[in-house]
């Protein structure tokens, strides 16, 4: 017993498939890989920006330490010794916060000067200026209230006292933290052009001042939202041009959809000059192809019909003439019946000849023949052939070898022939030429008049066309022969063209590829 699959187990699917469509997944792609991009980026350059920021603190901690270099080898070009150091660590560290930091610290009483031995003076230095009026007491305190004690000093944060390190020209430590003499970076104290000692520092690895973590901090959110505007541009710019692609997808699939239902008169809107617009240009192409290709099958197939209804006609009113007792089965009637077969036997001939040639099935037995006596050999007897007579001149030049079907040329210059002994006017003229023409074989076919008008000539190798007006017979063919000699002269890799004849009439020139041998001769 079967059992059916609940319905709810393809809702997902259906919701699914809505997502399942090209505007999506270009969408996708091209959003992801922007997302993808700018992500990187804000990576790298938050990465950059921190490790920037460290080395450019690193560089400004080594700027100021110069002027403190300065005055350690002042002092001990005065002391002779780095005892005025050692002996007083409190002197080190008042010496690099007065240097380094943000304001002087005050020295103490009786303490000497880092750059001599004599005790500084104390006392205050005169002045002429007035004394500075009494603060006002703060809001809701008496002015006699006893006042407050006074806050105490505090110096200034440091960000590199920590770091600084005092070693002798042995790179013994002499003041600073221990165990930070292999990170730190040295420099040299120089006095007298004489070396005695080194001021170290200990680089930064990351930011740890407040102050500096702040500026990071402020930084860091600033690019995050040119990040996320970049992102929120990037989005709308891939939902923009994913809808631009998909719809004009969606125009290309809806013309092709009409073409396989037949309708060959939709043409789709080519606009620009990229690579849509060029396959719009060639579905239009392909429409227009397919619309003559439907007309042409149409008009072949009326044109068919109705060549075959005058022999069909024709037979069928002898044959029932006959069976009324009009006309005699005698020899003439029965020639008469058996002409009328004739052409409708080589009617049908000449169609199928044309249709294996659309399929590319006509068969070709090729074969090394000299074209000049080839022409010549066929047009002996021209003259003599039944219908107008001919006044034939040739020109045929000899060692003109192409490689060909003699059955299937032979039919070619009959075709012509045919048509020239049909349509010219007596006396007719006709001039034939066979010579070599850079890698071709060119023979040309002139007849006298009369002529065919020249927007006709195009259409002459055209199946059932006829030119009615100068051209017109009363023994007119079925007009395929000229549609079939066109046929095998390009099944041989070679073209036949219409033009005017000096002689009045028509000219036809065809071109065959030479042979190897003619070629390498």
């Amino acid at each position: 017993m079967q059992t059916e699959r609940p319905a709810t187990l393809t809702r997902p699917r259906a919701w699914l498939s809505r997502f399942d469509t090209l505007r999506v997944k270009l969408f996708l792609a091209i959003a992801g890989a922007n997302v993808v991009l700018v992500m990187t980026a804000y990576l790298i350059y938050s990465w950059s920006f921190d490790k920037g920021l460290v080395e450019y603190l690193n560089q400004a901690d080594e700027a100021r330490l110069q002027p403190l270099i300065a005055r350690l080898a002042e002092g001990h070009r005065q002391n002779g010794s780095w005892d005025w150091i050692t002996e007083d660590r409190q002197r080190w560290q008042e010496l690099s916060r007065e240097v380094l930091g943000t304001g002087r610290m005050p020295r103490r009483n009786a303490e000497p000067s880092p750059g001599n031995g004599t005790p500084a003076h104390t006392e205050p230095r005169h002045s002429t200026a007035p004394p500075a009026l009494p603060a006002l007491p703060p809001a809701g305190v008496s002015p006699s209230a006893p006042a407050a004690p006074p806050v105490p000093s505090v110096p200034p944060p440091l960000t590199i006292d920590p770091r600084l390190l005092l070693l002798d020209p042995q790179r013994n430590l002499l003041a600073g933290p221990e165990g930070r003499t292999e990170q730190a970076v040295l420099k040299p104290i120089l006095v007298n052009a004489q070396l005695v000692g080194y001021l170290g520092y200990v680089p930064r690895l990351q930011i740890v001042a407040s102050l500096e973590r702040v500026f990071l901090a402020q930084q860091t959110r600033t690019f995050a939202a040119i990040a996320l505007g970049m992102l929120a541009a990037v989005l709308l710019n891939a939902a923009l041009i994913a809808r631009w692609l998909a719809g004009r997808l969606r125009v290309l699939g809806e013309g092709t959809a009409a073409v396989a239902q037949g309708d060959y008169s939709v043409r789709l809107p080519a606009r620009g000059h990229d690579e849509l617009a060029q396959l719009a240009d060639a579905f239009n192409h392909m429409a227009t192809s397919l619309q003559a290709a439907r007309q042409a099958r149409q008009q072949w197939i009326a044109d068919i019909a109705h060549e075959l209804r005058t022999p069909l006609a024709t037979l069928r009113a002898e044959i029932e003439a006959l069976q009324d007792g009009i006309r005699q089965p005698n020899a003439a009637n029965l020639d008469s019946l058996a002409q009328e077969v004739h052409r409708l036997t080589r009617l049908v001939d000449d169609l199928r000849l044309l249709s294996l040639s659309d399929l590319g099935a006509l068969d070709y037995r090729l074969d090394t023949l000299d074209l000049g006596r080839f022409v010549g050999h066929h047009l002996s007897d021209a003259a003599h052939a039944p219908g107008t007579p001919l006044q034939v001149h040739t020109e045929l030049a000899e060692g003109v070898q192409v490689r060909a079907d003699g059955d299937r040329l032979d039919q070619v210059l009959s075709n012509l022939l045919q048509n020239t002994h049909r349509y010219s006017d007596a006396p007719a003229a006709l001039r034939v030429q066979v010579q070599r023409e850079g890698t071709q074989a060119r023979l040309t076919w002139e007849d006298s008049g009369p002529g065919v008008p020249p927007e006709a000539l195009p259409r002459l190798t055209e199946r059932l066309y006829r030119v009615d007006e100068s051209r017109a017979s009363a023994s007119g063919g079925s007009g395929l022969g000229l549609a079939i000699a066109r046929a095998i002269v390009e099944g041989h890799g070679g073209r036949m063209q219409a033009s005017a004849s000096p002689l009045g009439g028509l000219r036809w020139d065809i071109w065959l590829p030479l042979h190897t041998e003619a070629l390498n001769g």
